[in-house]
């Protein structure tokens, strides 16, 4: 990226939907491919110019503190904790007034991998300057969709993209001014985004058919990441 080059990664959810996997390490710690998840969203963003990253931390924090001060790849992290009860409001909250200084900034969870188009983001906020925008994909269907004439059923999909139904993947760029909406606790996926939709001061960006996202919310997702991985990385 040519502008932004701090992101905010939180880290610190307990990661309930993984276990046992997370009940003696975070989710962004699970391997893929070998290596902690979180390697790969911090090569990702080096590969993208990222000089500075703040990752969010609370649940089993130690761990993923440990961690990246041992394998930092060249970056500048700060660590900043806040409780797993605080959620995403606090989480965020936190990390941008102890040190973020840039007006605008990515944000993202740290369970999500993709190949956007990071400068193609950018862009599009840096041009529209809304307070929050988005990057979006299609629903991906977790059922098999039926395709209906009356009562007949006469086609039937796995895993279809719902194209008409757009889901944010997690990751985002911020002006500071969405401190002001941001609340001592809470989640500012129900808290702030839908204020921010009705004042029409959240953008969208879209991704583009060759790029790819995959969030691990569960192990059914582990299993999907690890086989479609090559399709994402090849750092």
């Amino acid at each position: 990226m040519r502008n932004i080059r701090t992101a905010v990664i939180l880290v610190g959810g307990a990661g309930l939907r993984m276990h046992p996997f997370t009940e003696d390490m975070p989710k962004c710690m699970i391997p893929v491919q070998g290596k902690p998840l979180i390697y790969w969203i911090v090569s990702w963003l080096k590969y993208n110019g990222f000089k500075h990253i703040v990752m969010g931390v609370a649940y089993h924090k130690e761990v993923i503190i440990k961690y990246l001060k041992e394998n930092p790849q060249g970056l500048k992290i700060d660590f900043s904790e806040h409780t797993v009860e605080g959620e995403t409001g606090e989480g965020f909250r936190l990390a941008i007034i102890r040190f973020v200084k840039d007006e605008d900034f990515l944000a993202m969870n740290g369970d999500e991998i993709t190949n956007l188009d990071l400068e193609r983001l950018e862009e599009m906020h840096l041009k529209s300057k809304p307070v929050v925008t988005i990057a979006v994909a299609p629903m991906r269907s977790p059922f098999g969709v039926l395709d209906l004439e009356g009562d007949d059923i006469v086609g039937f999909k796995e895993k279809t993209l719902l194209e008409n139904m757009p889901v944010s993947i997690g990751v985002y760029i911020f002006n500071r001014k969405i401190l002001s909406y941001i609340p001592d606790t809470g989640s500012i996926e129900r808290a702030v985004f839908p204020i921010l939709a009705q004042r029409r001061l959240l953008k969208a960006c879209r991704l583009k058919p060759d790029e790819l996202w995959l969030t691990i919310n569960s192990i059914k997702d582990l299993s999907v990441a690890e086989a479609e991985f090559a399709k994402l990385r090849s750092t």
